[in-house]
C-alpha cells in the first residue's frame, strides 16, 4: 500500500509548498489552505510534514495501521491537513471554495490544490476551472503533477489532454509551466503575483517514480508494494 511511484512524483512539489510557500501555521484562520487532490500520494505529504517537524517519527510509522490518523489518503483529523481527499476530481472545487471564502472574509490567504494530470479526465475539474476564472480568484493556485501516466495506462493513451497549457489558457487561467523536480523553478512559479487578475495553474512536468530507476515511468508501480529486496535497492541508489 502507499502508491510509492505517485508519491515520488510529487516529492519536490510538496517540499516547495511546505518550505515557505504555504504561509501560516495550523489553527491560524489566515493561513494558506492546501488540498492534496491526488490523495493517493499522501505518503509524500506525510514525509514532508515529518521533515518540517509537524509529524513525529513514531506517528509516521503508524501509516495505514489500525487506529492511525495516517490513512492511504489524507484525512483532516490531523491538524496539519486542511481537507480529506481521495475521490479524484474534487480537490480543485474545494480549493476554489476556500479561495472564494478568503475573499469574502477579507483575508489575504491563498488556496493551493495539487492535482494529477489523470484527474483532468474528470469533468468536475473543468467546472471548477470555469468557476474560478469567472470569479477571478487570483488567490487560487492549481498545481498539476503532469507525470503522463495513471493507474491503467499512460494519459496520452487513456484520454489525451495535451497541450495542457493551451487548454487552461482557454479557460481563463494564468499558466506557468515548470520542471516539477526543480525546486527553484517551482518556488518562482508558486510565488504570489500582485498583478495577477486570474487564478494560476502550474503545470509541473514530473517523472513517475522519480529517483528509483526500476520504478520510473512504470505503470505497475502505481499500486505495487515493495519487497525488502526492492526497498534495499531503492535506498541504495539515493544520493548520500
Amino acid at each position: 500500500m502507499g502508491h510509492i511511484g505517485s508519491s515520488l512524483s510529487i516529492a519536490e512539489l510538496i517540499a516547495v509548498l511546505l518550505d515557505g510557500t504555504l504561509a501560516g501555521q495550523p489553527g491560524d484562520p489566515d493561513r494558506d489552505r492546501f488540498v492534496l487532490s491526488k490523495g493517493h500520494a499522501a505518503l509524500a505529504l506525510y514525509a514532508g510534514l515529518h521533515e518540517i517537524g509537524r509529524l513525529d517519527h513514531e506517528a509516521l510509522c503508524t501509516f495505514c495501521t489500525d487506529g492511525s490518523v495516517l490513512g492511504a489518503h489524507p484525512e483532516h483529523v490531523h491538524e496539519a491537513i486542511d481537507f480529506s481527499t481521495g475521490s479524484l476530481g474534487h480537490g480543485l472545487s474545494i480549493a476554489a471554495g476556500a479561495a472564494l471564502g478568503a475573499r469574502l472574509a477579507g483575508s489575504s490567504r491563498r488556496a493551493f490544490a495539487l492535482l494529477s494530470d489523470a484527474e483532468l479526465n474528470e469533468g468536475s475539474v473543468w467546472e471548477a476551472a470555469m468557476f474560478a476564472a469567472h470569479h477571478r480568484l487570483a488567490n487560487l493556485v492549481a498545481i498539476i503533477d503532469a507525470n503522463g501516466q495513471q493507474a491503467l495506462g499512460y494519459t496520452a493513451d487513456v484520454l489525451d489532454l495535451e497541450p495542457l497549457g493551451e487548454r487552461w489558457r482557454a479557460f481563463g487561467w494564468d499558466v506557468v509551466e515548470a520542471d516539477g523536480h526543480d525546486c527553484d523553478a517551482l518556488r518562482a512559479a508558486m510565488a504570489p503575483d500582485p498583478a495577477a487578475g486570474a487564478p494560476r495553474v502550474v503545470i509541473a512536468r514530473t517523472t513517475f517514480g522519480r529517483g528509483v530507476p526500476f520504478m520510473e515511468r512504470q505503470i505497475a508501480w502505481h499500486y505495487w508494494p515493495m519487497s525488502d529486496e526492492q526497498f534495499g535497492e531503492a535506498m541504495g541508489g539515493l544520493p548520500a
